[in-house]
């Protein structure tokens, strides 16, 4: 698939067929969150595949995707905020980067931001996240369960400015 399909076939899923993925293809998601830009290449970003159906049914309990919606893998974001400043952004373009791996390889995932108390403590619990790192993002991953629709973005007229804001 070429880069700017993937960018504009990508949507978000929450309800998938439950069929397996296979490792390698995981792997390659994986990769992909790996190779991530990283500020001053401190690489604060850890990844937890998650596959088995108990801890993805107990992941329900942070949002109703994982196990209630057939996810048959999941991918934790973990970030260590005491090894670089830009951890957030190191864990967002590691999850960015891993969609659209995902969406090439004939996936589909959504973003479940894991961040928010007390559903970040929760599912840190589930995974054995160390207190002193952030649980940032979940990617449940999966073949899409239907059609999945598209949702109109903004014209380029609408966010694009030329030299200084306001000058369209």
């Amino acid at each position: 698939m070429e880069f700017f399909d993937a960018v504009e076939g990508r949507r978000s899923t929450r309800e998938f067929t439950g069929e397996e993925v296979p490792e390698a293809d995981l792997l390659k998601i994986l990769d992909a969150g790996r190779r991530a830009p990283s500020g001053k290449n401190i690489q604060p970003v850890e990844f937890i595949l998650v596959r088995s159906r108990e801890t993805l049914a107990k992941l329900d309990q942070v949002q109703k995707v994982f196990g209630s919606a057939k996810a048959p893998a999941a991918i934790a974001i973990v970030a260590d905020p005491a090894a670089s400043r830009f951890w957030l952004e190191d864990a967002s373009a590691a999850a960015t980067q891993m969609l659209l791996a995902a969406h090439a390889l004939g996936y589909a995932s959504v973003w479940i931001e894991g961040t928010l108390q007390p559903k970040e403590d929760l599912a840190k619990e589930l995974l054995g996240v160390p207190k002193e790192k952030r649980l940032v993002i979940l990617l449940p991953v999966g073949r899409p369960a239907g059609p999945r629709s598209k949702k109109e973005k903004k014209p380029m007229e609408q966010v694009v400015h030329r030299e200084r804001y306001g000058r369209r």
